[in-house]
């Protein structure tokens, strides 16, 4: 007579880690995705905005003119350059040139035509990325009511929380650009004043506050200046060359750059 022995029950021991990978997956799958970068909204200082234009006086020298007070805004995501947007209106009756009559000149009827076209005014159309500092800012400039294509050449300089009050989050640029006078109407005294315009342009924008309560929290107020960027070398590396092979074309940015609209109304000149 054979005698069966029952078989032992196994229990399983649970082990406290072994949850783990499930429970990562399903906080992955219930965490929402971090939301994608928008641009800020930057407001262009006229104290720390400056235009200097440089042109030939009768082949003996070049004179040198500066405006100031330019006002504008910039709109631009640092990790992202090609959607950024600048729009800039500089007024001309700031024009400084060192000298009363010699700024008269140049602001009446035969040349800047100031009374009658009181602001020269930029609006960009496309940002092409050359390094992680540099930059091309296409756009359209509107001068004595004649709009002509110009490229700006810029340099980012900076962005970071100002270390004065009131302590906002600034971006800081320089760029340079090269124009013709007689493309925009402005072909008096040849003989005497060049064509060729040299534009020399230093300039600061400021983070706008609303921007940054839009979003959330104003980075403009760090207590310790965290997530700082002093260098542009961190702030935006070198964009990569378009990939014309991918079958996926890249998202557009979104109403980044429309259509450079028409002279603003106070421009217009009044009907003879």
């Amino acid at each position: 007579m054979s005698h069966h022995r029952p078989h032992p029950i196994t229990v399983a021991r649970w082990h406290p880690f072994a949850a783990i990978p499930a429970l990562a997956l399903v906080l992955a799958l219930a965490w929402p995705p971090p939301a994608a970068a928008r641009p800020a909204t930057y407001v262009l200082d006229p104290v720390h905005t400056r235009v200097q234009f440089a042109v030939w006086h009768a082949g003996f020298s070049q004179a040198l003119g500066t405006i100031s007070g330019s006002t504008g805004t910039l709109q631009f995501d640092p990790d992202d350059w090609t959607c950024a947007r600048l729009e800039v209106s500089v007024p001309l009756q700031r024009l400084e040139l060192g000298d009363d009559a010699w700024r008269r000149a140049t602001l009446a009827g035969r040349l800047l035509d100031a009374q009658r076209w009181p602001q020269a005014h930029f609006v960009s159309t496309r940002v092409e990325p050359l390094d992680a500092r540099n930059f091309i800012v296409h756009g359209q400039l509107t001068l004595r009511g004649v709009t002509r294509e110009l490229p700006l050449q810029v340099r980012f300089n900076a962005l970071k929380r100002h270390p004065l009050p009131p302590f906002r989050r600034t971006a800081g640029f320089s760029a340079t650009a090269t124009l013709s006078r007689s493309d925009f109407g402005i072909d008096a005294w040849s003989s005497a004043i060049g064509d060729t315009v040299e534009l020399r342009i230093e300039a600061e924008a400021v983070r706008s506050a609303r921007a940054g309560q839009q979003h959330g929290a104003d980075a403009d107020t760090d207590a310790d200046g965290a997530g700082e960027r002093e260098h542009p070398d961190v702030i935006a590396p070198a964009p990569a060359a378009p990939d014309t092979t991918a079958a996926t074309p890249s998202a557009p940015c979104p109403a980044a750059h429309a259509p450079a609209p028409s002279p603003p109304p106070s421009e217009e000149p009044a009907a003879p």
